[in-house]
């Protein structure tokens, strides 16, 4: 049912939003179509969703966020040097380039590949966004409870 009061942890939320960075647009849902997606269930970083707390349908804020506000702060003892063999023969090793890797229980793991030496790749596991300043606009179109 739909309802005008406080989004709360369980509720499936309709809402547009939009995200920068220095100036750039990273991601824009104003333009297409709406995201939809449960409260509290991990679907987007839990920093980002801590604002959305408590607004109703129709509510549209705007939010500038210092560095690591949004994605955390940048964690140097996430960047790792790995040996070349684990890359196969097919991955570009480009730096600025994405690279995902599988993990024995199936998820999968990404990461930034940001140097490399005939010997090793130095990989970046840090959200791309972490330690960055960032602008979040969110309008909540619609709240749904059970």
């Amino acid at each position: 049912m739909n309802d005008t009061r406080a989004l709360r942890i369980g509720d499936r939320v309709t809402l547009h939003y939009r995200l920068a960075c220095n100036g750039e647009e990273i991601a824009n849902t104003f333009t297409t179509e709406p995201a939809t997606f449960q409260f509290g269930q991990g679907d987007i970083d839990p920093r980002l969703e801590a604002l959305l707390m408590g607004l109703q349908a129709g509510d549209h804020r705007i939010y500038e966020l210092e560095p690591g506000a949004a994605f955390g702060d940048h964690d140097a003892g996430m960047v790792h040097e790995l040996p070349r063999g684990d890359f196969g023969a097919d991955i570009a090793l480009i730096p600025g380039h994405e690279v995902e890797f599988s993990l024995p229980n199936g998820q999968t793991l990404h990461g930034i590949i940001r140097g490399f030496s005939p010997d090793n790749v130095e990989v970046d596991f840090n959200h791309p966004l972490a330690g960055l300043p960032v602008r979040f606009e969110v309008k909540i179109l619609a709240i749904q409870s059970d």
